[in-house]
């Protein structure tokens, strides 16, 4: 199956379920659905960015948070954002809730909730999700999100919640 033919939870503005679309059609639609996102820090206090894959079918080639994805259906938050921290760098961590995001632009019709983790771990990236990651301290990490040619819009929205 395709990333485009992914079957996703629709959700309404309160976000409550309504029901499950492929994910091409909810994105190419704009409608309701729901995403995690998870910041990684050191014991330095850096936080772990990754750059998308050009092959992402939304910010390809983009920076964001350390983590992130959709939410599946039968999957709550905390449940994705454990998978996906996962998936994406191998890593099984404690992830504490430090936030959320009403669905926007920034976040694409996103309804996000953003976690946190700590680790003395560094983490192994997916290649097929994630060219590069690296450690950025957090002025670095806010001025990158400011720059939308080389961030995903949502990184900024995600940062605000902690900076």
């Amino acid at each position: 199956m395709s990333d485009a033919d992914e079957l996703l939870p629709v959700v309404d503005e309160n976000d409550h379920v309504r029901g499950v679309r492929r994910r091409g059609d909810i994105h190419a639609q704009g409608l309701l659905h729901r995403a995690v996102h998870v910041l990684v820090f050191d014991n330095q206090g850096r936080l772990y960015l990754q750059l998308r894959s050009a092959k992402k079918d939304t910010h390809p080639g983009k920076w964001t948070t350390s983590a992130c994805g959709h939410v599946d259906p039968e999957e709550d938050y905390a449940e994705a954002a454990a998978r996906e921290l996962q998936e994406e760098l191998g890593l099984e961590l404690a992830l504490e809730e430090v936030g959320a995001i009403a669905a926007c632009a920034r976040t694409e019709n996103e309804f996000t909730r953003v976690f946190r983790a700590m680790t003395g771990q560094e983490p192994i990236p997916n290649p097929a999700e994630i060219v590069e990651g690296r450690w950025f301290n957090l002025n670095e990490a806010k001025k990158l999100a400011h720059d939308l040619e080389r961030a995903a819009p949502s990184l900024g929205a995600v940062l605000e919640l902690i900076i």
